[in-house]
């Protein structure tokens, strides 16, 4: 993947750089000779994945009394840090609603007492089960606070009104991101999304279930069209006040998903029915107009494509017993 050479060398702090996401993040930031810093307590990432690249990394909670301001002077703060698959923060329900808290607080005081730009990363799990479709940035969504998501759904609302506030009493420079269902190599196999879970018991020969009837849809982003994507922000400096989709507009029921990595990967496995999940949205698809008129942004890889790299990558990761 390439990118744009940048205006100019960015300093950024990456909140959750070891992570899925912030991972890939800090590579493409790497690559166009950005400095960076990680910081990250290895609750769902790992450091071993920022291996090869030269990153300073801080072993820290941001949801946790730290100098912040102490670690250096930041141009961009980028806010990866949360739980993100449905097992992460049903495992970590405390420690989800505090790192889109607290963390998201911590992180814009920084910003505020430095004059960093910051970027949070919300999710289209904002939007609930959606009464409208596809969902733009206008729909103010259809989220149960009390139910079995609350504790990310509503962290993440939680957190943008956050940046909106310390945008207008602080004047903190700042951008929101609602990221529709990142997958790619570099996923943890076991971490419960749908992507993983799906080719790592195809894999394995073990059935994958879908949940109630598999009607339900999503829109995968490969992680490289969501990569590009984030640099576009990170590297704007007239990003402060953004609230942007990014998401493929590519829309896949769940059985269908789970037919295609049988497929793909040769299994010999079957699709069996669970029950449904409580509170489970029923469709999913972004309106990527507003990022598409900023930045000519749109997804590029087909989600077939996208899969067959996962899969690819997973077995080879099976094979060497990662």
């Amino acid at each position: 993947m390439t990118f744009k050479a940048p205006p100019s060398t960015l300093n950024v702090l990456v909140a959750g750089g070891a992570g899925f996401v912030g991972a890939h993040l800090v590579r493409a930031l790497r690559s166009l000779n950005h400095r960076v810093m990680v910081i990250d307590n290895q609750l769902t990432g790992d450091f071993h994945a920022l291996d090869g690249i030269s990153v300073e990394i801080v072993d820290g909670d941001v949801t946790r009394e730290l100098d912040l301001v102490g670690l250096g002077q930041f141009h961009v703060v980028v806010h990866l840090a949360s739980p993100a698959s449905p097992k992460d923060y049903t495992a970590y329900p405390v420690e989800t609603w505090r790192a889109n808290s607290v963390g998201t607080e911590n992180l814009l005081s920084l910003c505020a007492q430095t004059g960093a730009r910051f970027v949070f990363a919300s999710t289209s799990e904002v939007y609930g089960d959606p009464l409208v479709h596809p969902q733009s940035e206008e729909y103010r969504g259809n989220v149960d606070p009390t139910g079995p998501r609350a504790m990310y759904d509503e962290s993440k609302r939680f957190g943008e009104m956050l940046v909106s506030q310390y945008r207008e009493l602080f004047e903190v420079k700042a951008a929101i991101v609602r990221i529709f269902n990142a997958y790619g190599p570099g996923m943890r196999l076991n971490d419960g999304r749908v992507v993983p879970s799906f080719v790592s018991n195809a894999l394995a020969g073990h059935d994958l279930v879908v949940n109630g009837d598999g009607t339900q849809t999503r829109s995968m982003t490969y992680i490289t069209d969501l990569i590009s994507a984030l640099v576009l922000i990170v590297q704007d400096p007239a990003s402060d006040g953004l609230m942007l989709n990014i998401g493929s507009t590519e829309e896949i029921t769940m059985r269908n998903l789970a037919e295609l990595v049988l497929g793909i990967s040769g299994s010999p496995a079957g699709i069996i029915e669970g029950p449904a999940r409580p509170d489970e949205p029923q469709q999913r698809r972004p309106d990527v107009s507003r990022i598409y008129a900023r930045y000519r942004w749109a997804a590029t890889v087909p989600f077939e494509v996208g899969l067959k790299r996962t899969i690819e990558w997973a077995r080879t990761k099976e094979a060497v017993g990662a």
